[in-house]
């Protein structure tokens, strides 16, 4: 059949539609402040989708972080049939409506991708006397005549969930946890001593790094970071040990995800997932993972709903474990 026959319409078959594509600006929420992990990576893929001229539509990034980002996943899960509004989630995704009982769960929302899994360190100050996870443990417990701050983002969420897992190696306890509106800030109140230590992710502490005024002591991974280029004059990501080689059997990763409106179709699900997909090809990406020692998994599809489905639980373990569920959660 000749290409003019087949435009001819009713006696050529139906004709298959175009790919979804957004019609509008796209929303960008971060359920977070400004200056932490989800903040910086929404902000950093906004300008690579613009550079790369990756999307027709502009991205519009809107920080949500209310109740400790119940106002951006409330938004979301209101925003039934519109797969113009996107989300970038952490693990807030779970400890939020179990620690506040705010009607919401992860499956209202439509997931779209995981983009990768941050890490947690924990960071003292440069000046500090102590020089591994060990060194400060120990002088956590011996410590009696004060309780030692561990400065974090938000109450109930991972900061404090890594604070009170590291306390089954001080027993008694013997942290004050500080929580500050995000990761920027807390980086900024332990280069000014306001509090002992922190468990930042890397690229909320790195500059503070480099700049020589914070230390990092262990990561809290099984196995240490692949990153080996320098980012001191003389540290790699991949020269901080584990919190488990130094003593401080404690392990936590997090989610760096997409999520968008529930009700989205396939169609709309899979433009995100290729726009995605497309940001992690670029070397922009790719620097950004290795500046910020992110671990590159990204999964979509039934692959990610399993992924969800366990994060879940073993949130919902650590959450009670700590003592940190809402009446409505028990």
């Amino acid at each position: 059949m000749t290409a003019i026959a087949l435009a001819a319409g009713a006696t050529a078959g139906p004709v298959a539609a175009a790919a979804w594509e957004p019609a509008k600006p796209i929303t960008f929420i971060i359920p977070a402040g400004t200056g932490g992990g989800a903040d910086l990576m929404a902000r950093f893929i906004q300008g690579i989708v613009t550079k790369h001229n990756l999307t027709k539509q502009p991205i519009v990034v809107v920080n949500k972080g209310g109740g400790a980002g119940a106002e951006g996943f409330l938004d979301v899960k209101g925003s039934k049939g519109d797969p113009h509004k996107i989300i970038i989630t952490l693990s807030n995704l779970f400890t939020t409506p179990l620690a506040t009982g705010v009607p919401f769960n992860w499956k209202d929302m439509t997931p779209v991708a995981m983009l990768s899994l941050d890490q947690f360190i924990l960071w003292v100050n440069a000046q500090a006397p102590y020089k591994t996870a060990a060194e400060y443990v120990a002088a956590v417990k011996a410590g009696d005549d004060k309780k030692f701050k561990m400065g974090g983002t938000g109450s109930k969420q991972e900061d404090q969930i890594i604070t009170v897992a590291l306390e089954a190696n001080t027993t008694p306890k013997k942290f004050t946890y500080v929580p500050y509106k995000g990761g920027g800030e807390v980086a900024t109140q332990l280069v000014g001593n306001h509090v002992d230590s922190t468990v930042n992710n890397p690229i909320e502490a790195v500059s503070q790094w480099k700049g020589g005024n914070l230390r990092p002591l262990c990561i809290f991974d099984s196995k240490r970071s692949t990153y080996t280029e320098k980012v001191t004059a003389d540290m790699a990501w991949s020269d901080i040990p584990t919190c488990k080689e130094a003593g401080v059997d404690t392990e936590y990763q997090m989610l760096r995800g997409i999520f968008t409106s529930p009700g989205a179709t396939p169609e709309q699900v899979a433009y995100y997932v290729d726009l995605f997909k497309k940001v992690a090809e670029t070397e922009d990406w790719k620097k950004f993972m290795s500046d910020g020692a992110f671990n590159q998994t990204f999964m979509s599809g039934p692959e990610f709903t399993t992924w969800l489905e366990a994060a879940e639980k073993r949130h919902l373990a650590l959450m009670k474990e700590a003592g940190f569920l809402a009446a409505a959660a028990n």
